[in-house]
């Protein structure tokens, strides 16, 4: 008997062998010009054409050869199973694979369960005169929660992220059958990060994706460059109150019109307005070329980011009331259930596609210096 991941690699490869036959949708998106690259598909070219693939949805009201015909094509709803089974296989350490499962309970647990332990903590340890009272002032945030208190477990939690994701990267990079040599190609990363930034393959053949349905819209990449600008301006704020904090001795809070604030208010309303975008076109998506694997994953991972940004904006909205502690542990217990969630749930799509995109842009330059040569 086929195991899951076993029929869906024979689903792609079947899908795949007749687009390269048709070959209609290539201007689609990256993976056409991948596909075109191959006569055959390894698994590992599966595996690297599905993280690919940027759920555009124009190959699905395009292709003549979708339901019920009797090719069955279904490339999006193919390529997203088969994308989220590779995250899954390539998660480190192996056991959390089963965190992928029943995505939205486990979520939902775990962040009541990360707001309510470092609620605990901080009551149990500041007392509910300091939990609940008003401060305002120099250090008037570390008075409900420490300095290190906040510094050292989210650094050590930051610095085992990262080393998830290497250990993930490495297990894709070997899946997909590229020498590990070429992952410091620094060419391919440089087009790579022109393609991140500029979202260039959530343009479909350039008039926006099908998305939620069959007509062409820019708003889904307008929404995703939301929340992808609030996430570096939101980073710039966090860096530049640290240079304040540590090299110049400002202590925090600043005044509502200093930089950092500005730029994590400006940060911070942006990623509100991406994620409450995406979920609402979640909701008017046609399900036809989506997998219910996919969205059961996808929006509590999008409803964690919309909390997390919300309640930071309440925290700098409420900082001189005596709502500014409970909602400071709120925050924060919400940015811990995000950086735990960061390496095992929807988060993984922005990392495996980047590379998928690095390895991308080197087959290209190959193919490319080829037709000259």
């Amino acid at each position: 008997m086929q195991s899951n991941k076993e029929q869906l690699l024979k689903d792609a490869n079947h899908v795949m062998t007749v687009c390269n036959s048709c070959r209609y949708c290539e201007g689609f998106c990256a993976v056409f010009p991948a596909m075109e690259l191959r006569r055959i598909f390894t698994i590992g070219d599966l595996k690297l054409l599905a993280n690919l693939c940027h759920n555009c949805r124009g190959c699905y009201y395009a292709c003549q050869f979708i339901p019920p015909h009797e090719y069955n094509l279904n490339i999006p709803k193919t390529m997203a199973e088969l994308r989220l089974e590779t995250h899954k296989e390539f998660v480190w350490p192996g056991f959390l694979q089963g965190f992928f499962e029943r995505s939205a309970k486990r979520t939902t647990l775990l962040s009541l369960i990360c707001v309510l332990f470092v609620f605990l903590i901080t009551l149990l340890s500041q007392g509910g005169d300091v939990l609940f009272g008003q401060h305002v002032g120099a250090g008037a945030f570390y008075t409900v929660t420490p300095y290190l208190a906040v510094m050292i477990p989210f650094s050590l939690l930051g610095l085992g992220i990262l080393f998830v994701w290497a250990m993930g990267v490495r297990n894709f990079w070997t899946a997909i059958g590229a020498p590990l040599s070429d992952i410091k190609d620094v060419s391919a990363h440089i087009q790579a990060i022109k393609d991140c930034l500029t979202l260039r393959y959530l343009g479909g053949g350039g008039h926006g994706c099908n998305y939620p349905d069959e007509a062409f819209s820019m708003n889904r990449r307008w929404l995703h460059q939301a929340v992808f600008l609030g996430f570096i301006v939101c980073f710039a704020a966090t860096s530049l109150a640290f240079i304040y904090e540590h090299f110049l001795g400002w202590p925090s809070p600043y005044p509502l019109t200093s930089l950092p604030v500005v730029l994590g208010t400006l940060g911070g309303i942006s990623i509100c307005i991406g994620t409450a975008g995406l979920l609402y076109l979640k909701e008017k998506m046609d399900p036809a070329p989506s997998s219910p694997i996919a969205r059961s994953i996808d929006k509590p991972f999008i409803v964690l980011v919309l909390l997390t940004s919300a309640t930071g904006l309440l925290v700098m909205l409420f900082r001189e009331t005596h709502l500014m502690g409970l909602l400071l542990t709120i925050h924060l217990g919400l940015v811990l259930a995000l950086f735990v969630a960061l390496p095992y749930g929807k988060g993984l799509h922005a990392l495996y596609r980047y590379f998928a995109l690095v390895r991308n842009a080197q087959e290209q330059k190959r193919a490319d210096e080829l037709q000259v040569g």
